[in-house]
């Protein structure tokens, strides 16, 4: 067999110092520290192993550490569910048949959490049903016990690298709604009609208000969503996930939006 990669230690040194110097407060860290990344990039990701089989377990968690991941391992979902800190980055590799809760079970637990973690399922008793299932709930990869350790390195770093980009995206999306919690309920209705292409004066009509108000409220929020055009203002809002174009905002909840009702078509 060959020798497992060792894991990158200056890499992970240099992580471990940035995170350090994150930490400090400006006035205490040296000319050469510098906090260069977010915190929640540098943490090690965790692999979890969840599976019934002991033997099975020790030595996979083995084969991985040596192969340099930080690994923590459950002998049961529920061991998993009550014990990890699924805030944190990481994976899951699952067993497909397990006592009281099976893998599917788990993936259908995680999968209803705010930060759900990737799932890749490794079992020694796949079977075409399952695999769909599986497949359709969103797992990262469906694996046999007996598959190359290469192919299964491969699928752990597609799930953590898939992770990490999930979570850049929520965090991403989380600082663009932050800064759309900065505009009025007044300045939503607006922005609402904006992205559907209404005119300032038809927008006047519809809100009940005059043109020139409408105009204020317009480059009101445009100020505070620091863009500069309809284009930029409605790529914003697709990307904070907040409004959609040809969405209105629903009056009684401004944070969340109306799809539009499809034009009739003449037959």
């Amino acid at each position: 067999m060959n020798r497992a990669p060792q894991p990158d230690t200056a890499r992970l040194r240099t992580e471990r110092y940035q995170v350090t110097a994150c930490l400090l407060p400006s006035s205490r860290r040296s000319r050469g520290q510098a906090c260069a990344l977010p915190i929640a990039l540098t943490i090690e990701p965790t692999v979890h192993i969840v599976d019934d089989d002991s033997s099975f377990l020790l030595g996979l968690s083995r084969f991985l550490r040596a192969s340099g991941f930080r690994v923590e391992t459950y002998s049961s979902a529920m061991a998993f569910l009550g014990a990890s800190r699924r805030d944190e980055p990481g994976c899951v590799i699952v067993e497909l048949r397990m006592p009281e809760v099976d893998g599917l079970d788990l993936q259908r637990a995680l999968g209803q959490m705010l930060d759900p973690l990737p799932v890749l399922f490794l079992t020694g008793h796949p079977d075409i049903a399952s695999v769909v299932r599986a497949m359709r709930g969103g797992a990262e990869d469906f694996l046999e016990k007996s598959t190359e350790k290469e192919i299964l390195l491969e699928a752990v770093r597609r799930a953590l690298a898939h992770d990490q980009q999930t979570r850049e995206e929520r965090t991403q999306r989380l600082t663009l709604r932050q800064l759309f919690d900065t505009i009025s309920p007044r300045e939503r209705e607006v922005l609402g009609h904006v992205l559907r292409g209404r005119l300032n004066k038809q927008i006047a009509s519809d809100l009940g208000i005059g043109e020139r108000t409408v105009k204020v409220h317009r480059q009101s929020l445009m100020i505070k969503l620091k863009v500069r055009s309809v284009a930029a203002l409605a790529r914003l809002s697709q990307e904070a996930g907040v409004c959609t174009p040809g969405a209105t905002f629903n009056k009684r909840n401004p944070h969340r939006t109306v799809a539009p009702r499809p034009k009739a078509t003449s037959t």
